[in-house]
Order: structure tokens, then sequence, then C-alpha cells
């Protein structure tokens, strides 16, 4: 199955921290935070305005991001976890 995103909003496949941290601590799952990092595996077309003019979006698809703790909506496709959220809620992109 596939997911088409509407409008200005992006579908992210977060990426999970790492279960051991520097000094070889594990962490247990109920102990991890919620990922703030993630790719961007599918993007809408753009937010249509009141005038009628189409604004594309500013980040692609495979674009690795930043987003908010509590943003979106999480959904589960094929025993895969992913994210959908709008566009103003990506804090930031980073660069390679």
């Amino acid at each position: 199955m596939q997911i088409r995103p509407l409008a200005d909003r992006v579908v992210i496949k977060p990426i999970d921290e790492t279960e051991v941290k520097k000094g070889g601590i594990i962490i247990p799952d109920t102990a991890k935070e919620k990922p703030q990092e993630g790719e961007i595996v599918e993007v809408g077309p753009g937010r249509i305005t009141d005038d009628g003019k189409k604004i594309s979006l500013e980040v692609k698809k495979g674009d690795k991001v930043l987003y908010g703790k509590y943003s979106g909506t999480e959904i589960t496709v094929d025993n895969a976890d992913y994210l959908i959220l709008r566009e103003t809620d990506i804090l930031a992109v980073f660069e390679k």
C-alpha cells in the first residue's frame, strides 16, 4: 500500500535513536523518548491559497528532517510506522 499525502502534508519515516549510548548503557524501550528525526518518504502537491495559486513545498522526498516531538499523526502501514504532518511542523532539514 502506498500513502499519498494531500496539500502541504508529508509522510515521514521516523529514525529511531540507538539503543546503546556511547558509555555502553542500554536504554529500555519504556525509557526512550519519541524520535524527532526522520526521512521524508512522500510529499503532497502543495497548498492552494485563497486566490487559487499553488505553493509548492520546500522539502522533498529523501530529505532528513527534524520535527516537533508531538507533531503529526502516527500511522502504521504494512507493519511500518510513519508520521503524517504539515510542512509547517518541520523545524529543520539536515544538510549533507
